[in-house]
């Protein structure tokens, strides 16, 4: 048995071998920046926005700074009565709110330079004329919100593939390979040629292909290669991947919102748009950054009346902002202040959990789960309450104890034993309980009001889960629409950015290299 082991861990060891060199490879071509995410939930009571309404507060936009994107939650977007839950959604108030939204981060644009983004363009294909131009029009180039960039970024395991890259990964003169990549096109839907998804980078079918002693004879040899042709997926390779999906690739709105009356450009676009009953998820990203936004997918999962109806549970989305997935699950979960409500409640977060599935193109090997991307992110109405009983609550309330209140916390306590949201983090809570309050007011309800008093809770609240999230402030917003407060998460979020150029610069091999015979082909991981 020892003897088996040793052999197992003899032959591991090239594989880590090569892992560590593929990791240190991948550290020349792969780079760091920060996006800034503003992420917002709301339990509306099922009442529609007035024209006029300011939620400025909510979006963080009062003193003038945006976020690069904004993802916001809602529950109770429409009344939980039996004509919505069973019957056919109403999308009439997601739509005002949208309309609401777009208008608010329209006219709190700050006046100052619109923010830049760095884009990665691949180099061409360089030309046949004998020039010794390794890159041209292979450049970083900064760019600001209304210019568009040479080629989308792609995950860091992933390739998202057009029809048209298709064609350009396979050499011109191999007519065999081509006519089964025109094949392959012709059996493929709409859905599956949106996210068409390489388990490696492009470039690695190019080794494959190509890798010989006469490849590296000079540093042009791997620009050579067609993969490295500059490409942009056009709009018409992009319909919407799901039913309700929104993706806004271009700029305009698919329903005509695209700019503000009297002909203002908004600074942002919508990239997801989703409802299930009284649950919507709608999300928002800078212009300049749209086409770093790949592979979105949504998931739904109804946790309510016989455990399967949509009047609580869940709505995600998944996708890859420039080579990090990400993962936003808006959630409402069960109510009641009675011992067993809690024990639902953890229940909620186990099956959405179990059920949250993000079908992959052509069953290629996408994120599939919750937990199989790197920064996520859990908003909503979470209606765990805090054990103290009604008239001590109202006390430390007045005397604005927020820790000791804490300490007495569902959610805190769930999160400190790992019986719910084990691993996850949330912010402290400096801030008075969300729920349940007088509508149109901001007194806490009392004994007079119908339906009975309600001890108040942090029922509305925002939690992250993986490495390289910063949060910068967790707050409530003081809007009097609903019964609840609408609670707002802002965060510095770590993003990797591919670079094509570092990558081919890592891989180019000089003459003097080849001469000395000292070249080591790397064995490359994506």
């Amino acid at each position: 048995e020892d003897g088996e082991k040793c052999e197992e861990s003899l032959d591991a060891a090239p594989y880590k071998l090569r892992r560590r060199n593929s990791e240190t490879m991948r550290a020349q071509y792969i780079s760091t920046k920060e996006l800034r995410i503003c992420i917002g939930t709301y339990n509306a009571a099922g009442i529609e926005p007035p024209e006029g309404l300011d939620i400025a507060e909510w979006l963080g936009t009062t003193g003038g700074e945006q976020a690069d994107m904004y993802v916001l939650g809602f529950q109770e977007v429409v009344p939980l009565n039996a004509g919505n839950v069973l019957g056919a959604e109403d999308v009439r108030p997601a739509l005002a709110w949208e309309a609401l939204i777009r208008d608010t981060l329209t006219r709190t644009q700050p006046s100052c330079s619109r923010p830049k983004y760095r884009y990665r363009s691949h180099p061409a294909t360089p030309t046949r004329d004998g020039s010794d131009e390794l890159f041209p029009g292979g450049t970083d180039t900064e760019t600001d919100d209304d210019a568009p960039f040479s080629f989308p970024v792609y995950p860091e395991e992933y390739v998202a593939a057009t029809p048209r890259m298709l064609g350009a990964m396979v050499d011109i003169e191999d007519e065999q390979p081509r006519a089964q990549q025109r094949a392959l096109l012709k059996t493929m839907s709409k859905t599956d040629r949106i996210g068409l998804a390489w388990p490696e980078q492009p470039l690695d079918l190019m080794a494959t292909a190509s890798l010989s002693s006469a490849s590296f004879k000079s540093p042009r040899s791997f620009g050579a290669h067609r993969s490295f042709m500059k490409s942009r997926a056009a709009a018409d390779d992009c319909p919407a991947m799901v039913p309700d999906l929104d993706l806004d690739l271009d700029g305009e709105a698919a329903r005509g919102h695209g700019k503000k009356k009297g002909g203002v450009r908004s600074p942002f676009v919508r990239i997801v748009s989703k409802q299930m009953v009284g649950v919507f998820l709608t999300i928002w990203v800078r212009r300049g950054l749209r086409r770093c936004v790949q592979n979105i997918k949504v998931s739904t999962v109804g946790v309510g009346a016989m455990g399967y109806i949509g009047n609580k549970g869940s709505v995600s989305a998944s996708m890859s902002i420039y080579q990090t997935m990400f993962c936003f699950v808006c959630t409402h979960l069960s109510a009641g202040e009675r011992p067993g409500n809690l024990l639902k409640r953890n229940a909620d977060v186990q099956e959405i959990h179990r059920r949250t599935r993000f079908a992959g193109p052509g069953g290629l090997e996408l994120p599939r789960d919750i937990y199989d991307h790197e920064r996520i992110f859990w908003l909503g109405d979470l209606n765990y309450r805090i054990d103290v009983p009604y008239d001590r609550t109202h006390g430390l309330i007045a005397a604005m104890d927020w820790p000791q209140l804490a300490e007495k916390d569902q959610l805190k306590r769930e999160l400190r034993k790992g019986r719910a949201f084990e691993g996850w983090s949330e912010g402290v809570l400096e801030f008075a309980p969300t729920y349940k309050y007088e509508i149109g007011t901001g007194k806490y309800i009392g004994d007079d009001q119908k339906g009975g008093r309600r001890t108040p809770a942090w029922c509305d609240r925002v939690l992250s889960f993986g490495k390289g999230v910063r949060l910068l402030g967790y707050g409530r917003s003081e809007l009097t629409l609903s019964d609840h407060k609408p609670v707002t998460a802002t965060y510095a979020a770590e993003v990797e950015v591919f670079c094509g150029r570092k990558l081919q610069r890592a891989l180019t091999l000089t003459d003097a290299e080849v001469e000395s015979g000292d070249v080591v082909v790397p064995d490359l991981e994506f």
